[in-house]
């Protein structure tokens, strides 16, 4: 891949705005933004209420600011208005960011009170489509500029909010290939991994991987159908690892469970919780799946999969579709359908080892011509850029 130049932002300083820095696309994404503008010459500030990337954030150069910013009550959020205001004033903030809707509002009556522009990313649809929590959703598409994460994404907020075209950027999520690479990622890390999984040397099954937080749009109910669809013999050459943090939603870590030992899949299945190494992750398994059952924004998963050279199972709508090239780098099953999914499976199952790996790396090659975190970062300090110019042009 060619190197991509990053816009200069010498001097200027970039809040962002997100609810909090744990695990998940838009945090990660929030992360490397702030490690752009520092190799731009400028300083990131990132408020939201903490989490597990802090230090990431710090590691990076970037200044954490810890404030309620989750809360949707509205004194809260009027309040948190005010305080980044101050804020904005104090550091001498250039530019303001907003990734979700409450702490957006707040960065929105904030831009306004200072003079400085105001961005937006829309990260995927909001349910509710109409009175108030149609205008609660509104001030997403409110953005100077709005980025939208796909051309899905894009699509949802031109239909929605029928804002001008002009004021919108598609800028898809993008996969560190300095972090998922193949040839980066040791046996030891990967013999760790497996593990950590229960997986023994000796395993002969294919390993079948969905990552996510476990909570029921993610579609972990969907994969243990499509599992107990398919044949006996097919079922014996399969383990399904389910790898995700279940942020305290113990009923439906239960509910998995008693799925499971109904379905008679005990020893085909395990739920196996949060995984810090994800490139390992990836690496150590066969086969991947992501068979949400609502539409991904982006489909971050399906990128570094692709990007570790596996084969992807996608549920075929939202932004993943983007990423995933049917029968090429992998697969798209019908939304919610464990039966197609099943097919999906079986299909890659008979290709063989060979074939899996020639999709893997058709995967690899697509993601990094499309999905780099690299043009995620030219791309979103350009809409910064292109914004401040014209605000000291006025």
């Amino acid at each position: 891949m060619s190197a991509i130049e990053l816009p200069r932002l010498q001097g200027k300083t970039i809040l962002q705005v997100i609810p909090e820095l744990s695990a998940g696309g838009a945090e990660r994404t929030t992360i490397e933004v702030a490690e752009a503008v520092v190799e731009a010459g400028g300083w990131p500030i990132v408020v939201s209420e903490g989490g597990r990337l802090v230090k990431e954030l710090e590691r990076v150069g970037g200044l954490h600011v810890s404030l309620p910013v989750r809360a949707k009550n509205p004194i809260t959020v009027r309040n948190n208005a005010g305080k980044l205001a101050r804020l904005i004033r104090a550091k001498s903030v250039d530019l303001i960011h907003a990734r979700s809707r409450a702490p957006a509002w707040s960065a929105y009556w904030a831009a306004q009170r200072t003079g400085i522009p105001f961005v937006t990313t829309y990260h995927g649809a909001y349910s509710g489509m109409s009175g108030l929590k149609r205008k609660y959703n509104s001030i997403m598409a409110r953005g100077d500029l709005v980025i939208a994460n796909s051309e899905w994404t894009a699509a949802h907020v031109l239909s929605v909010h029928g804002i001008q075209r002009d004021r919108l950027v598609t800028i898809h999520r993008g996969v560190d290939f300095d972090v998922f690479d193949p040839d980066l990622v040791s046996r030891e890390r990967v013999d760790a991994i497996r593990r950590a999984w229960e997986i023994g040397p000796d395993e002969k099954r294919l390993v079948l991987l969905l990552p996510g937080r476990l909570t029921e749009w993610k579609g972990q109910k969907v994969a243990i159908d499509a599992l107990a669809g398919l044949s006996g013999a097919e079922r014996a050459r399969l383990l399904l690892i389910l790898a995700g943090d279940a942020q305290g939603r113990t009923a439906y870590v239960a509910e998995l469970e008693d799925r499971i030992v109904e379905a008679g899949l005990g020893g085909s299945v395990r739920i196996v919780g949060h995984c810090e190494d994800m490139a390992a992750a990836y690496a150590a398994a066969d086969i991947v799946l992501a068979p949400s059952t609502r539409p991904e924004a982006f489909g971050r998963v399906a990128a570094e999969a692709s990007a570790m050279g596996k084969p992807v199972i996608v549920a075929d709508h939202g932004g993943q579709k983007e990423i995933v090239v049917e029968g090429t780098t992998g697969s798209r099953a019908e939304p919610g359908n464990a039966a197609d999914l099943a097919a999906s499976i079986r299909a890659l199952m008979q290709i063989g080892p060979d074939g899996r790996a020639g999709m893997g790396e058709a995967g690899r090659q697509h993601v990094e011509e499309r999905f780099s975190k690299r043009g995620l970062q030219a791309a979103t300090l350009g809409v910064y850029k292109r914004l401040l110019e014209t605000h000291e042009e006025v």
